[in-house]
């Protein structure tokens, strides 16, 4: 790819919790690709957990991939989004974040969640072109293997601006789950997938039941429809929680269990918090090399299959949009994003993010 008079800014982690500005050439962009005007990025929690230098391998990159943008510029033979709807300059856009090359031995038996080239292109270091690899900038260049999806009219940036990580993990997690009306689930963790996958859930005709230890996240849990929720503040040891689980369910236990935390003790307190037969998705655990005893023995005993659960099957992006454009009336979906931040200002939204200060950063960039 070659330069351009055009220049873009983004963001670089040069080492753990130090970022820098930096700006390049925006690229020709290759056919079957896509280069986006970034007006939106938030900050995932795989953003702070690179941020501190928790990724196993990537140390030095552009940050960000949770966005909305518009179309800046399309490479040569592009004329549709993934589901065949027209793409045209100024079109808002979300794309996934990774690739699915549709030929490795994952994709060709159908896992493309788990393609082999799916990080091919994913924060890379900026100096490698077509520099523009994450979301925390100006612009980002979409390759021709991510599915992109034109966002509906109905749907406003900040609200689409969470669809291709947050919505669209929990979603494809619910449904490895195969969460059924009249089921019970339970969601370690309140914040942004643990809201939505509180809207998810309720959809289907579930009972919820959320557990965090944060106020404003169990409040927006409440608004979101939990039925029930278990405070950390008052229930302050895995053992508290897991038996004010099985009084919630009459001494049997969730039908379903969610990690949503990153944290890995959470793994056995959730695994005691599912009835026999039951089903238990891990989401939240992304970093490897760190450890948490549970009990191998309880697990079989009670038979509980556990779904660990890596990014998404591509087309869960486009469901998720259009359960954003159906549900905007039953859900504060706009309450998920609740704190702008400024490009400049992006130490602060990772600082803030990681105190759990605010539920979601959101930093604007453009229009």
């Amino acid at each position: 790819m070659t330069g351009t008079t055009e220049r873009g800014r983004l963001v670089f982690l040069a080492e753990p919790e130090r970022i820098e500005y930096r700006e390049y050439d925006l690229p020709t962009i290759e056919p079957g690709g896509i280069l986006a005007a970034v007006t939106r990025a938030n900050v995932c929690g795989s953003e702070l957990h690179i941020w501190r230098g928790q990724h196993p391998t990537v140390k030095q990159c552009v940050l960000g991939h949770e966005m909305v943008g518009r179309v800046h510029r399309l490479g040569a033979g592009v004329t549709t989004d993934y589901a065949g709807q027209p793409l045209a300059e100024g079109d808002r856009i979300v794309a996934c974040y990774f690739l699915t090359c549709r030929k490795c031995r994952a994709c060709r038996r159908g896992q493309f969640n788990l393609c082999e080239n799916v990080y091919r292109f994913w924060m890379q270091h900026p100096d490698t072109a077509p520099h523009f690899h994450g979301t925390f900038a100006t612009h980002y260049c979409i390759h021709p293997d991510q599915y992109v999806y034109k966002v509906p009219d109905a749907v406003p940036d900040a609200i689409a601006s969470f669809a291709n990580c947050a919505l669209s993990q929990v979603y494809y997690g619910l449904d490895a789950a195969a969460l059924t009306a009249a089921e019970t689930v339970v969601l370690q963790g309140a914040g942004g997938l643990g809201l939505s996958a509180i809207a998810v859930a309720k959809e289907r005709g579930a009972r919820t039941i959320a557990i965090d230890g944060v106020g404003h996240r169990l409040e927006a849990a409440l608004a979101f429809g939990a039925d029930e929720i278990v405070d950390m503040r008052e229930y302050p040891t895995p053992e508290a929680r897991v038996a004010e689980v099985l009084r919630l369910t009459d001494g049997w236990g969730a039908d379903v269990a969610m990690e949503l935390t990153g944290v890995p003790d959470a793994f056995g307190e959730g695994l005691g918090c599912v009835r026999p037969g039951g089903r238990y998705v891990s989401i939240g655990n992304v970093s490897p090399g760190h450890y948490t005893p549970f009990d191998p023995g309880l697990l079989n005993r009670r038979a509980t299959q556990i779904i660990p659960v890596i990014r998404y099957q591509p087309w869960y992006l486009l469901k998720s949009l259009h359960l954003l454009a159906a549900t905007q009336d039953r859900y504060p979906w706009a309450s998920l994003v609740d704190q702008d931040f400024a490009f400049d200002d992006v130490d602060n939204a990772l600082l803030r993010s990681e105190r759990r200060e605010v539920r979601r950063a959101s930093i604007v960039i453009g229009e």
